[in-house]
C-alpha cells in the first residue's frame, strides 16, 4: 500500500469469488473500505498468522526499535488475528488514529485522504501458504504487524498524518514520484539510531525475516544519515532487499525535517531530472 509505487486500475479489479476476501473491491464502500468479518478467518489462517508472528517475534530483539517492541507486546497478537474494532479503542485513545479495513491496494488519492484523516488502511486478507516467505503485495500480516504498532508512537503518528496531507498536495505539483520515495525510506524501510546501533522502524523491514536481519546487521547495504532531499533523489527496489537505507537520529528529527514546504524540493528535483535527460 505504498503510494505511487504501483498503478491502480479499478476496472482491472474483477473479483473471483473463489479468492474470498482477497481483492474483493465489489463490496467496498465509497471510500474503498470494507468491514472486517472475523468469522472469515478459518483455522488454517489463524495457524498461518501464528507461525508468521512467531517467526518475526524471535527476530525483533536487538533489531526493532523500542517503540515497536513495546507496542507489539501491548497488542498481544498471539491471541490470534487481531480485531480492528478492539485495537481501535486503544489506538484512538493513544494517538487519535483508527484502522479501516480495505480489500487491497488503493488509488493514491484515496490512500492519502485516509492518512490525512488519521485513518490507516489495513488489508483484511491474509497471504496463502505458498506465499509464506514472500508476498508481492501488502496483506494483513504486513499491514498490521508491520505498520500498526508504530501508530501508537505520537510523533510518528503525526508524521504519517502529515505525509497524507502532503500527498494530496503533491498530486497537484507533479511530486508523487518524489514523495513515494520518502514513504519508502521511512514508513516502509526506515532505520533509527538507538542504543548505540541501528534499529528498524519501517514496516517493510519489520515484517520480513530476510530484510530485518539484512537491514540492521549486514555489511552490504549503505546506511546514510537521513536527509529529505537525498531520500527523494534515491530510487528504491520493490522486488529485492534495499541497497541503501536512511537512518534517523530520532522520530522528532523525522517530524522536524519533513515540516517545511516540499514545493521547492519538487521544483529542484524536476529541474535535475530535465537536466539529466538533456545531458
Amino acid at each position: 500500500m505504498v503510494a505511487g509505487t504501483q498503478p491502480f486500475d479499478i476496472s482491472a479489479k474483477t473479483h473471483d469469488p473463489r479468492a474470498g476476501l482477497r481483492g474483493d473491491y465489489a463490496h467496498m464502500d465509497a471510500d474503498y473500505t470494507v468491514a472486517q468479518d472475523m468469522s472469515r478467518y478459518d483455522a488454517a489462517m489463524q495457524d498461518r498468522w501464528q507461525r508468521l508472528l512467531a517467526r518475526q517475534m524471535r527476530l525483533l530483539p536487538g533489531r526493532a526499535c523500542r517503540a515497536f517492541i513495546e507496542a507489539v507486546t501491548m497488542l498481544e497478537m498471539r491471541r490470534g488475528i487481531p480485531s480492528f474494532a478492539e485495537v481501535n479503542a486503544a489506538l484512538a485513545a493513544r494517538t487519535g488514529w483508527t484502522l479501516v479495513g480495505v480489500p487491497g491496494l488503493l488509488p493514491d488519492a484515496v490512500f492519502f485522504a485516509h492518512l490525512a484523516d488519521r485513518r490507516f488502511p489495513v488489508t483484511v486478507w491474509l497471504r496463502e501458504e505458498h506465499e509464506f516467505d514472500y508476498i508481492v503485495e501488502p496483506d494483513l500480516f504486513h499491514d498490521f504487524f508491520g505498520h500498526v504498532p508504530m501508530l501508537f508512537t505520537p510523533v510518528y503518528a503525526d508524521y504519517l498524518q502529515r505525509y497524507g496531507q502532503g500527498g494530496l498536495k503533491a498530486a497537484t505539483l507533479s511530486g508523487l514520484d518524489w514523495l513515494a520515495r520518502l514513504y519508502w525510506y521511512t514508513i516502509e524501510f526506515g532505520l533509527l539510531r538507538e542504543d548505540g546501533g541501528v534499529r528498524a522502524y519501517g514496516a517493510g523491514i519489520l515484517s520480513s525475516p530476510k530484510e530485518l536481519v539484512y537491514a540492521v546487521e549486514s555489511g552490504v547495504p549503505v546506511r546514510l544519515p537521513f536527509d529529505v532531499l537525498e531520500v527523494m533523489r534515491t530510487p528504491y527496489l520493490i522486488d529485492d532487499v534495499q541497497s541503501q537505507y536512511f537512518v534517523l537520529e530520532s522520530f522528532e528529527q523525522l517530524l522536524a525535517d519533513t515540516a517545511p514546504d516540499f514545493a521547492p524540493l519538487y521544483a529542484r528535483l524536476s529541474a535535475e531530472a530535465r537536466a539529466a535527460v538533456k545531458a
